[in-house]
Formats: C-alpha cells, structure tokens, sequence
C-alpha cells in the first residue's frame, strides 16, 4: 500500500486557517515541527516559514486582528476580561490589538458576569460559606471582584 505524500507547509497553513483564525505565533507554533520534517523533500527552513507567513498576511489570510476579534466575541459571554486578555496574549496577539479590545470588554462585563451568575446559580447566597463559593467560580472565570461584588449586591437589591 502506497503512502500519502505529506501536504507541504502551505498546504498545511490553509487547512488550519479554513477551520478559524489564529494569529500569526499560532500559526508558526503548529507549522514549525512539520518545518523539520519537509527539511528531506524540500528546502524549507524558519526563514521560509516566516515568508509563507508574510505571504499569507499580505494576502488577507492570516490577520491577528481577525483572530483578536474572534476570540473575543467566542469568549465573552462566558469568560471575564482578565481570562480573555490572558488567553489573547498566549496566543500571541500584540499588545496594541490587546489594548484596543480592553475597552469593548470592560463595557458589556457587568452584563457578561450576570449572564454567566445567572446561568449557574441564579439565587443568591444565603451565607458566607455559599457567597465565597460563587465568588471563587466567577473569579476563576476571569472575572474581576469589582463586578463580582456588583452583581451580587444589586441581584440582593432587586429582590
């Protein structure tokens, strides 16, 4: 029985980028183990990799903006500001597309943490015990206390 030949890199870039967006540090982590095993086929080496890179950004095909923005709106209406802009750094998005998300989500957090309270408890805590459970669930999801502590003394207000 006959082999498959490999996908070149290119090949294997495109079918990552058909499936979502990553950004450009993404996108160079996966491609770079298959950079030493075309090494016997063809001449590819990092640097050839970062042309392929530079190729298909000039292209429009690969923008850490899009890949930014995607995750963003994948992530918000489960995860607080601080676990988004983690995520978005180990993805290797620049800081200055970080910095001009930051505003969007600070604006709908109020809103996010009270979906996601809602979704999991939706009663408030009767005691200490309860409240620093919940608080330790909302934190864990990003979450800052400042909004934390919002929604859990204007849900007691609304009752």
């Amino acid at each position: 029985m006959r082999k498959k030949p490999e996908p070149s890199l290119r090949a294997r870039a495109l079918q990552y980028l058909a499936r979502r967006e990553y950004s450009r540090a993404e996108l160079r982590g996966k491609l770079l183990p298959h950079v030493q095993a075309d090494e016997d086929f063809e001449q590819v080496s990092p640097v050839n990799l970062d042309a392929l890179l530079d190729d298909l950004t000039a292209r429009g095909w690969l923008s850490d903006a899009r890949a930014a923005t995607q995750l963003v709106h994948a992530k918000r209406s489960r995860f607080g500001t601080q676990r988004i802009t983690h995520e978005l750094r180990q993805r290797g998005i620049a800081e200055e597309l970080i910095s001009a998300a930051l505003p969007a989500l600070k604006e709908s957090e109020l809103e996010a943490v009270r979906e996601v309270w809602q979704k999991k408890f939706g009663t408030l805590p009767q005691d200490a015990r309860e409240k620093a459970r919940q608080m330790r669930f909302l934190q864990s999801r990003g979450f800052g206390f400042d909004v934390i502590f919002q929604v859990l003394r204007s849900e007691s207000d609304i009752e």
